[in-house]
């Protein structure tokens, strides 16, 4: 987990590499009250981390979830984020591109505002930050939570 920004407290976390429990006791040693799953689709292979099954889990130790669907990384652009820099670079910029849709806006703009007054951690898959498209998220709401500052 990589704390984004203390002020605003924002946080982001992958959960590659975790169980359900490792994962849940990190959420609550880092204070988190809200995660906020960016995955286009909140569905997954790894027991305990799909959408009713994560929902129930966080909700069991205090933890709310939000499933922020127009803010997930579409198919055809994953594969970028595992590339060399150009790759990245170029991937993280299309992704970047979706996050002016209004419904991302919206969800950008509830994410900084929560933020502000709570611990709030956003969910992908990927562990490193820098190779996921929560990131160009986290850049985002960091950059509201400074407008609405």
């Amino acid at each position: 987990m990589s704390v984004t920004d203390r002020f605003t407290g924002l946080t982001s976390i992958g959960y590659q590499g975790h169980d359900l429990d490792s994962f849940l006791a990190r959420l609550s040693a880092e204070g988190v009250s809200l995660l906020v799953d960016v995955r286009l689709n909140p569905v997954s292979r790894k027991r305990g981390f799909s959408k009713r099954a994560l929902a129930a889990a966080l909700d069991s130790v205090g933890i709310g979830y939000e499933h922020a669907r127009p803010l997930g990384n579409p198919k055809d652009n994953r594969a970028g984020f595992g590339g060399g820099p150009d790759e990245l670079q170029a991937a993280k910029q299309r992704f970047s591109e979706r996050l002016d849709e209004p419904a991302a806006r919206e969800w950008i703009a509830n994410i900084a505002s929560w933020s502000t007054e709570r611990k709030v951690a956003l969910l992908c898959f990927e562990a490193d930050q820098e190779r996921c498209h929560r990131d160009v998220v986290a850049a985002a709401v960091k950059t509201e939570a400074r407008r609405l500052g």
